[in-house]
């Protein structure tokens, strides 16, 4: 007979099935939220904001104040009484704004406070401009003479802009021009005088003195200084035109202060930009972020040596832990004999997945960094000595740490993916003739295939937003050089590198600058973000790839 009592509510299951629908909602809801509030100020910092003047009271006085708006917010009338500030405020909440004012190097900050209702009157002048330097950040005020190797160029009031945006384009031009020579063509140069040195250091530890042999490295290296000297004479002109001009602004404290135009990166006058002129400046000023080295203890500028080093990082992490990871779990399901010991090896695996990032960062300083490389530089670079070359933090150790990391993911996944593969295909194979190596190559890998593809998937993820180990392990704040270039071997495993990850910590915990900084911290956390669904999204769609094309071995 059947029981035909009506189930309860609560043992029908129902409630938790919309709890857990409830929580991934929620779940969904936050991280969503979490985007976009990281997008909004992320990538806000990149509009052309408009520049006011205020006229201001303090003091018995009235101050002129020319910036940016950066925040705004609410505060109470008795918290600024019990704060010190002596006004008869008749609102209960009044509004205090944080002014971006610039100019650090003349007023010795860049940002104030300011109360509206001390504001007297508040415009938009179209004639105030703001240069973005290569140091001391932003400066406001109103142009107001242009100089050309120390004359005054004669032209209107009216003119001085035009006058001034090709000199800025001119400028920046020759600086490209400048950087081009210093970072490649000097820069190889300095390579083959180091590889020069090491070369006849090598010579000295052998006990070798073959006069050949050094009148060709003399030869050679009387080569390189002339080409050296060559490149310098080109530097001094350049330098020497890039110093031509000069621009006068007048600030809001009344003085008149010169800049030379080649410390100005740009020229802008946000109060006279149509839209359309904004959004071709937001667009612009999103590239250069993007592709421009830092500047300004990295609170200026770009980041495309972090993202270059994020992604390098991550490849290289990949393409070791593959192979390392697909092997163990291969052995562990189809070789390995199934008992206590495997089981042992098993558990252990997985709970490295759960040790803390920062013990393999100590590990790797111990064990790669000091013994590996302390080794690999006794064997093979003793002439660089006591200089270290893989002895110290690098590209290579980092990416092998990471690699550690992850590996218990992509040997987890993988094995799930063995254990799907119904044993009929295993023993159809080896009934045909294949020996048990030919069927793992053709048939079980190949179908594992997509499992492996999602192992690496949460390896990249993880690995690509770890900060803790890289700061011990080969990431730093700044890296002259980045680990590809044209001289070879061209892949410099043994250079340091940045780390966007290590970025956003360093502009958001030991700038200088905190409020100049705050908005660079969303942009890059926003690209750190894209980087790695880009990353996955390929990944994602190798994986789907090899699903479709090995579905017909499954059926």
């Amino acid at each position: 007979m059947t029981d035909n009592k009506k189930i309860g509510f609560f043992q029908s299951g129902t409630p938790w099935v919309w709890l857990n629908a409830g929580a991934v909602s929620i779940s969904m809801i936050m991280v969503i939220g979490l985007l976009v509030l990281i997008a909004v100020r992320g990538l806000g910092h990149f509009w052309p904001k408009a520049i006011w003047q205020i006229e201001y009271a303090e003091n018995g006085g009235i101050t002129k104040l020319i910036g940016e708006r950066a925040k705004t917010e609410s505060v109470s009338a008795r918290q600024l009484r019990e704060a010190g500030v002596k006004h008869n405020f008749e609102e209960e909440f009044v509004e205090r704004t944080l002014l971006k004012i610039g100019n650090r190097d003349v007023y010795g900050f860049d940002f104030r406070l300011t109360l509206s209702p001390l504001e007297n009157s508040a415009s938009l002048p179209q004639d105030l401009i703001v240069l973005e330097r290569t140091e001391w950040g932003n400066f406001y005020g109103e142009l107001v003479a242009i100089e050309e190797n120390g004359v005054s160029v004669q032209t209107s009031m009216e003119d001085l802009w035009d006058e001034l945006s090709p000199r800025v384009k001119r400028v920046d031009e020759l600086r490209d021009r400048i950087s081009k020579i210093e970072k490649s063509e000097i820069g190889a140069i300095n390579f083959k005088m180091e590889k020069l040195r090491l070369q006849t250091r090598a010579m000295e530890l052998a006990g070798r003195d073959e006069a050949d042999e050094k009148a060709g490295m003399a030869t050679k290296k009387a080569a390189l200084d002339e080409d050296y000297e060559a490149l310098k004479s080109r530097l001094d002109v350049l330098y020497a035109e890039i110093r031509r001009d000069a621009v006068t602004l007048h600030v809001m404290t009344g003085e008149e202060v010169s800049i030379n135009l080649s410390k100005v990166v740009k020229a802008t006058r946000p109060n006279a930009m149509s839209t359309l002129t904004k959004v071709g400046h937001y667009f612009g000023n999103l590239i250069d972020f993007v592709s421009d080295d830092p500047r300004e203890a990295n609170t200026e500028g770009g980041i495309f040596p972090a993202i270059f080093g994020t992604v390098m990082m991550v490849l290289l992490m990949s393409i070791i832990v593959t192979p390392f990871g697909v092997i163990a779990a291969i052995y562990l399901r189809e070789y390995a004999k199934q008992g206590f010991v495997t089981r042992l090896v098993r558990i252990s695996v997985n709970n490295l997945a759960g040790v803390p990032s920062i013990v393999y960062g100590v590990f790797g300083l111990g064990f790669f960094v000091y013994v590996l490389g302390g080794n690999i530089d006794q064997l093979f670079y003793p002439e660089a000595l006591p200089s270290p070359t893989f002895g110290s933090g690098g590209l290579m150790w980092a990416s092998l740490t990471l690699a550690l990391l992850t590996v218990p993911v992509v040997i987890v996944a993988t094995e799930e993916g063995l254990a799907r593969i119904p044993r009929s295909v295993r023993e159809g194979s080896l009934a045909l003739g294949a020996t048990k190596a030919e069927t793992l190559w053709r048939i079980v890998i190949p179908m594992a295939s997509p499992a492996m593809m999602t192992g690496l998937i949460l390896a990249v993820a993880r690995a690509a937003g770890e900060v803790a180990p890289l700061m011990l392990v080969g990431a730093v704040k700044l890296a002259p050089s980045l680990p590809l270039d044209m001289n070879a071997p061209f892949l410099h495993l043994e250079r340091k590198f940045m780390h966007l990850g290590f970025h956003i910590y360093d502009v958001g915990f030991q700038s200088p600058n905190v409020e100049a900084a705050r908005p660079l911290v969303y942009a890059t956390a926003l690209i750190l973000v894209a980087v790695i669904i880009l990353l996955n999204l390929t990944a994602i769609y190798i994986r789907n790839h090899l699903r479709e094309k090995y579905r017909t071995l499954e059926q």
